[in-house]
């Protein structure tokens, strides 16, 4: 049998690495944290952040992180937005 170098097939990885998993009870969080726990892309994060409707973050040294409080804000926020858009289109349509 010839050698992966030889037949130009590259050797398996000794290891696969997991992916990080997200803890949901953190206090604070970072943006990649913050967008797997909330189903949505970093794209559309800085999307939120650009447009004024994002969550309120805080610096510690270098790193931007979300609190807990602050993602629950966000969360109330949101549905509450989502609830006078539907309450609007209903008032419309009638």
């Amino acid at each position: 049998m010839a050698r992966g170098e030889t037949t130009g097939e590259k050797p398996a990885p000794k290891y696969k690495r997991k992916p990080q998993s997200v803890d949901p009870n953190l206090l604070a969080m970072s943006i990649h944290a913050f967008c797997a726990l909330h189903g949505i892309s970093e794209d559309m994060y800085f999307k939120m952040q650009r447009e004024g409707w994002g969550p309120t973050t805080m610096k510690v040294g270098t790193r931007t992180l979300i609190s807990h409080e602050s993602a629950a804000a966000w969360r109330k926020a949101r549905e509450e937005a989502a609830a006078n858009e539907e309450a609007a289109a209903t008032e419309t349509a009638a």
